[in-house]
């Protein structure tokens, strides 16, 4: 009995001794997991770590937010911090939590780079780090990861190549790393990864062919390379995988035609996005096979052919895109598929825009599904009416018949599409008033009727869209006043009224459009004076009244900054040309032609591009520069007493901002008294005032002599002198000529002229002498 229970306390002994040691693992092990997090907090950014407030040593380390510990033993399987907006660096850390299972580092704004130590993680099934601004390569280090089956690395700014070392991991089954700056081949090593259901390299700049390797992907559910430089002809690899549902190849430069076949090869497809690309031929009529098809879209190919009218044989489809391409015949027969689609009742968006449809457009259109949110029919040759019943198709939001042959009047059922949100008729010979039933239509967002026959007035209506962005009734046959009402809608950002017959003053309330970019109202019988109101537009960039009979002055538009084009000729403005166009900082394009303004054209700002502006057809005007070939502008000599010089028009400007006295500002003065001297006028003179100055005034005046050339050599030695008057009186003194090279050249002047005296014909006593003032003035009638 001693024995047995000696041999009993032993082993009990021995039992502590055993639980004693892996407490003191588990606990050592736990500290290393602790430590590593703490590392890791270290490196997020402090203003964000709040977040992370209960990761210390006073709360048990399982407790922590984010952290789940496994239940055997306290070691951390499983780290979500997806979403926590944290910011900083990964640490390399996070290579230590050895028992981690499950790695969400998503939505958040880490930086750098991904640490090579994510590869140590050899039990992590789990890896999420997209929506970051993660830099650098994907580490081939993750390769280690052999139990990984998700990794989505999607949304960051990675770059170089995928690594072909990720083919090794066989458990992987999505793969996501869509929207980076990936770069390289389609590794031909990850068609080992036989688990794969869903690929997504969206959104890189990757290029290259797809490898036929691809093939043995027979897993693959979801396979998506959108938005990159893929080439080469349908990769023939995806024909083999018949698991597919979702497939996009859109946005690169693949090229060739589909089989015959397609549809039979590929028949579990939902989602088929082949647009974008480079793809002949026609399209697979095989395609009505695949009855799980939902969404299908080959836009901006060059396909050829017809449209299928099978397509109304699937009844899940809801999407149908074959924009900009070359289908169809112009003959009566390409609207065919129409009639057919009415069998598609979840059918919401159809797009055959841009192609070469002809015909008369089938009555069959208003047979639609009721479910069509969005009708696209632009840019074909479709001539007829829009039918009578259209008014069926009560969920319609877009609306784009433009560019084709339309005509006859808009029926009464259109007015039943209340939901409409766009409308484009542009283009068409649609004719009739503009029905007042679009005042009904109260989310309208743009209504685009221009370039058709439309004729009668502007319906009052239309003020009650009060989302209006785009109203485009231009290039009709329209009458009457502008309604107040359309310049009452605040949400307005581009009108265009050109081109009809519209009378009337234009109405003040346009200054109330805050957010107004664009007005068009060229080309009508508009009078008046252009309302001053329309300077309250600080939107503005294109303003277009050309073709009307506004007179008076151009209205204030000096804080319509945002001003690229203004075309304001052929009308009756008068006035002086404003002074503050010039300093409109975006200003391309000015046209000021044909109207009745005079005096100075200004020289700076747009004025120094005679390209960029056009003032011909006024015929009061002078100056502007050389290029627009304009009359230098002439100052009469006054009769009436000079006022004495002042010292502010005497002396240099910096003087009166309250600069200090300076050489170059005695350069100013001196360059000044040159010029009295020499044209016998004063800077006091009444006909100068603003910018107009001696300097100015003798600027031009040798400009019209150079043109036409001198009379004589007396006034070649004049030039020589005010040359120097010029330079001397600069407005900037970092322009002025130093007063030693001043007085140089006037003493090389003095020589030559009295060296040359002797080939100087001598003039009789008797005869009148020409002063510099009288030549002057006839070098500006000769040059007029």
């Amino acid at each position: 009995m001693k024995l047995s229970f000696s041999l009993a306390f032993n082993a009990l002994m021995l039992l502590l001794q055993v639980c004693c040691v892996v407490f003191a693992q588990a606990r050592f092990s736990n500290e290393t997991d602790m430590q590593a997090l703490l590392k890791f907090k270290s490196q997020v950014s402090e203003n964000k770590r709040e977040v992370l407030a209960s990761w210390n040593h006073s709360s048990p380390l399982c407790n922590w937010i984010g952290v789940i510990c496994g239940r055997r033993q306290e070691r951390v399987i499983s780290l979500n911090l997806g979403g926590f907006k944290l910011t900083g660096v990964i640490s390399p850390s996070i290579g230590n939590l050895s028992f981690l299972r499950f790695l969400n580092l998503g939505d958040n704004s880490f930086g750098s780079t991904i640490p090579q130590e994510v590869g140590m993680l050899f039990r992590l099934q789990y890896l999420n780090m997209s929506y970051n601004l993660l830099q650098g390569r994907i580490p081939p280090s993750l390769s280690n990861c052999s139990r990984l089956s998700t990794v989505d690395l999607s949304s960051n700014h990675l770059g170089h190549g995928v690594p072909s070392e990720l083919g090794s991991l066989s458990k992987l089954a999505i793969l996501d790393l869509s929207k980076n700056n990936l770069t390289g081949n389609f590794p031909a090593s990850l068609g080992n990864l036989t688990s794969l259901q869903k690929l997504d390299f969206a959104y890189n700049q990757m290029g290259g062919e797809i490898p036929d390797e691809v093939a043995r992907l027979t897993q693959m559910v979801f396979f998506q390379i959108a938005l990159n430089s893929f080439s080469g002809g349908f990769p023939p690899a995806l024909y083999n995988i018949s698991s597919l549902e979702y497939l996009s190849l859109a946005d690169n430069s693949f090229s060739g035609n589909l089989r015959a076949d397609f549809g039979d090869l590929l028949p579990n497809l939902r989602r088929l996005l082949l647009g974008t690309n480079q793809f002949t031929g026609a399209i697979p009529i095989t395609l009505a096979n695949i009855s799980s098809l939902e969404r299908f879209d080959i836009s901006s190919n060059y396909l050829t052919g017809s449209i299928p009218s099978s397509f109304g044989k699937l009844p899940n489809l809801w999407w149908l895109g074959i924009r900009n391409n070359s289908l169809g015949y112009n003959s009566s027969s390409g609207l065919e598929f129409i009639g057919a689609l009415g069998n598609c009742t979840q059918l919401e968006y159809l797009d055959v825009g841009y192609n070469r449809l002809g015909g008369e457009l089938p009555a069959s259109t208003a047979n639609l599904s009721t479910k069509l949110t969005s009708l696209f029919l632009g840019q074909n040759l479709i001539s007829g009416t829009i039918p009578h019943d259209i008014g069926n198709l009560i969920s319609l939001q877009e609306l784009s018949l433009e560019t084709n042959k339309l005509s006859g009047e808009l029926p009464v059922s259109f007015g039943k599409l209340l939901n409409l949100q766009v409308v484009d008729l542009y283009s068409n010979a649609i004719s009739g008033e503009i029905p007042s039933y679009f005042g009904n239509m109260t989310r309208l967002q743009k209504l685009h009727l221009n370039s058709n026959s439309f004729h009668g007035r502007i319906p009052q209506s239309l003020g009650r869209c009060r989302y209006l962005l785009d109203l485009w009734i231009d290039t009709n046959r329209l009458n009457g006043t502008i309604p107040r009402e359309i310049l009452q809608i605040p949400s307005l950002a581009y009108i265009d009224l050109s081109n009809n017959f519209l009378t009337g003053h234009f109405p003040e309330e346009v200054g109330k459009l805050e957010l107004l970019v664009g007005l068009g109202a060229s080309y009508n019988k508009l009078s008046g004076k252009i309302p001053q109101s329309i300077g309250g537009c600080l939107s503005m960039e294109f303003l277009y009244m050309q073709g009307n009979s506004f007179d008076g002055a151009i209205p204030d538009i000096s804080r319509l900054v945002s001003l690229t084009n203004v075309d304001f000729s052929n009308n009756n403005l008068s006035g002086r040309i404003p002074r503050y166009l010039a300093n409109l900082p975006l200003l391309r394009n000015l046209n000021l032609s044909m109207n009745k303004f005079e005096g100075r054209v200004p020289t700076t700002g747009v004025f120094r591009n005679a390209t960029a502006v056009s003032v011909f057809g006024n015929k009061n005007i002078c100056g502007g520069v050389r290029e627009m070939q304009l009359k230098p502008c002439i100052v009469e000599a006054s009769p009436r007493k000079r006022k004495p010089l002042s010292l502010r028009q005497k002396v240099a400007s910096e003087y009166g901002m309250g600069g200090q006295p300076s050489v170059q500002g005695d350069v100013y003065s001196f360059g000044i008294l040159l010029l009295e001297m020499f044209t016998g006028k004063k800077p006091t003179d009444e006909p100068f005032a603003g910018d107009y100055n001696l300097h100015c005034y003798t600027q031009s005046v040798l400009s019209g002599c150079t043109s036409s050339g001198g009379s004589n050599a007396i006034d070649e030695w004049l030039r020589l002198v005010l040359q120097v008057g010029i330079k001397c009186s600069e407005e900037y003194p970092r322009d002025r000529m130093r007063i030693a090279e001043a007085v140089r050249e006037l003493i090389s002047i003095r020589t030559k002229f009295f060296s040359s005296k002797t080939n100087i014909t001598e003039t009789p006593r008797d005869a009148p002498q020409s002063s510099p003032q009288e030549w002057m003035l006839n070098a500006d009638m000769h040059t007029m």
